[in-house]
């Protein structure tokens, strides 16, 4: 399938120790380390009380943090306010105002103004509980709060709510690939341009969760740096370093935005989107996962991925992870002496907006004639073989058009890549638009459904008086399941609901691997929060004895074991599937509130 060009218009980012899009080109070009410890208060507990080795302990508190950006939304709606009440919009997590603040501020870097009716935001959004919502449902639990009717921190809302508040009309909904989601996000973007749903779209994403989960349960998989240091493709490199903020491009047909006299900043010629299906686990890249989603990618562009004269690496700084992407891209790329770098060296690990900051650094390396060096990589990983790692910028001189490449492969086996070129380079083609869908049969039905074990079961409730009632305990048949019982017992129900369900719709059917997709739509699930709640006792009953403590907090919930934080992991119900059924298509969840499950079904049909 050929991809017809689009055009970034727009570029907005609040990111460590960058404030906007030409600040991270500030970081990048003068090599700085924006890591640092943990702002005071954002964990809502002394550090001390959780830092160290062992359960329930992180071994570190240094993370890419955003600082100072609060004050500044407080004074951007006292002067500028949105169409949202900015009363309301005070009193909401700082990840809903890092989306309105980004979002917002990139349509306007875009030159966008007036009517909505014809944009749409598609954004990835980590899922995990957000700060407030964790401090609200510990409050709630803990009774010194009731519970609260309105909805202002599930998953999906940021999307609607930036909609809401800038008057778009177009497609607009939150997904979960993990640190692939904002390279999926922006391959949506796309989809939706090439079909003429809409004429702009937002795309991008935001990490802003509860940072104490994040840090606890990367230590728990054994992932987290051990020393605090974000050192992509280093010989000893030790894990990840966690990170935050927001990222958006804004995206136009390239003809349309040729057409208004846009200033272009790049052009996006292709996307590619993959699952690494039955792997080694969802923890462990695997190449050949990698290496479809890289393959895809340049072949929809139509081009010769030797023409690349420059690679945006995913390189978290994770010894295997780093070593499977160097193999995957020696598949690729051959032993051509591709430059190659990783923003994690500067900021962090994104998670989710990881792939779009990535893009932003391509897009001003573009614009500024510079290939930037990447840090801390004195001492290059083996496997680097003919691949160029920067240690200082250079200029960026090449043969024919500036051409580059992003990647972003996430937990759960989702891989990502996007191919971008220089403006100019490339003439606006015709999008050829479908006058309509083409027929979509449904082949099967599987439903988990209250106390219901099968869609027969839900049939009969839908059609007879009485109901098996409300679910109690979850179960699922063990036969054939290709992950430990003791994964099972510590996921969460909807992970097992939906895993339950999809078996029981793909029995009769025999799915073409690499083209089978998985789309599920679901939200935050709010008693992810129980983990917080666990580590914050201690200081919340400082001075109780030793057994009390660990009685209470075996009671709110049992420590955090790795098996534990995949099946809390927001972006597994839809990859467990695909790990399942070995199935190589793109796996994510969606979410739009009540709209997510149609909005999945909208994506299948399309695709």
């Amino acid at each position: 399938m050929s991809f017809s060009p689009i055009a970034i218009v727009g570029q907005a980012a609040v990111l460590p120790g960058a404030p906007s899009a030409s600040a991270l080109w500030d970081v990048v070009s003068e090599g700085r380390d924006c890591i640092g410890p943990a702002p005071e208060g954002r964990w809502r507990v002394d550090p001390a009380k959780v830092l160290g080795s062992g359960p329930d302990r992180t071994w570190s508190d240094r993370g890419g943090y955003v600082r100072g950006f609060e004050p500044r939304f407080a004074e951007e709606l006292a002067s500028d306010p949105f169409l949202m009440p900015s009363d309301r919009l005070l009193g909401l997590d700082p990840l809903f105002q890092l989306v309105l603040h980004t979002g917002r501020a990139a349509l306007r870097d875009a030159g966008h103004s007036g009517d909505g009716r014809r944009v749409g935001a598609i954004f990835g959004n980590l899922s995990y509980p957000s700060a407030g919502l964790s401090a609200y449902a510990e409050a709630v639990w803990f009774g010194r709060q009731r519970p609260d009717a309105m909805n202002r921190f599930m998953s999906g809302m940021p999307a609607h709510l930036l909609a809401a508040s800038l008057g778009l009309g177009g497609p607009a909904f939150a997904l979960d690939a993990a640190c692939a989601s904002s390279l999926y996000a922006m391959g949506l973007a796309c989809d939706a341009l090439h079909d003429g749903r809409a004429d702009v779209m937002l795309a991008g994403a935001v990490n802003r969760c509860d940072d104490l989960f994040i840090h606890t349960g990367f230590c728990a998989l054994k992932a987290m740096s051990t020393t605090g240091r974000s050192r992509p493709f280093h010989a000893e490199a030790d894990g990840l370093v966690p990170a935050e903020g927001a990222g958006f491009v804004v995206l136009k047909r390239l003809e349309d935005a040729e057409r208004a006299g846009d200033r272009v900043l790049g052009v996006i010629r292709g996307v590619g989107l993959s699952n690494d299906g039955r792997g080694k686990s969802f923890l462990a890249p695997a190449v050949e996962g990698q290496v479809r989603a890289m393959r895809a990618a340049w072949e929809r562009a139509g081009l010769d991925p030797r023409t690349a004269s420059l690679v945006e690496c995913h390189a978290t700084g994770t010894s295997v992870g780093d070593a499977a992407e160097l193999r995957s891209m020696r598949e690729i790329f051959g032993d051509t002496p591709i430059p190659i770098g990783s923003l994690k060296s500067n900021l962090g690990h994104l998670i989710t907006a990881a792939g779009v900051a990535g893009t932003l650094k391509v897009v001003a390396s573009m614009a500024h004639g510079v290939r930037p060096q990447t840090l801390h990589a004195d001492v290059p990983n083996p496997e680097l073989g003919a691949f160029r790692l920067l240690h200082a910028n250079e200029p960026w001189v090449c043969d024919g058009p500036k051409r580059a490449a992003v990647s972003a492969f996430g937990f759960g086996g989702n891989n990502a890549h996007l191919v971008l070129e220089e403006p100019g380079a490339v003439r606006a083609t015709p999008v050829a638009r479908p006058l309509r869908m083409e027929p979509v049969a449904v082949v099967a039905l599987g439903a988990r459904v209250g106390a219901g074990e099968d869609a027969a079961d839900f049939a009969h409730d839908l059609t007879s008086t009485g109901s098996k009632g409300p679910s109690g305990d979850i179960g699922i048949s063990l036969k054939g399941l290709r992950f430990p019982p003791r994964d099972i017992e510590q996921s969460r129900a909807q992970q097992v609901l939906l895993l339950a369900a999809a078996r029981e719709a793909v029995d009769p059917l025999d799915l073409p691997r690499e083209r089978t997709m998985v789309l599920v739509g679901c939200q935050s699930d709010p008693e992810v929060c129980r983990y917080g709640a666990r580590w914050r006792m201690r200081a919340w009953h400082a001075g109780r004895d030793e057994a009390w403590l660990r009685a209470a907090q075996d009671a709110v919930v049992p420590v955090l074991e790795s098996p534990g934080v995949v099946g809390n992991m927001p972006n597994i119900p839809a990859n467990r599937i695909s790990s399942q059924l070995d199935l190589g298509g793109p796996g994510f969840a969606i979410a739009a509130e009540e709209l997510s499950g149609t909005t999945a079904l909208r994506i299948a049909e399309r695709m």
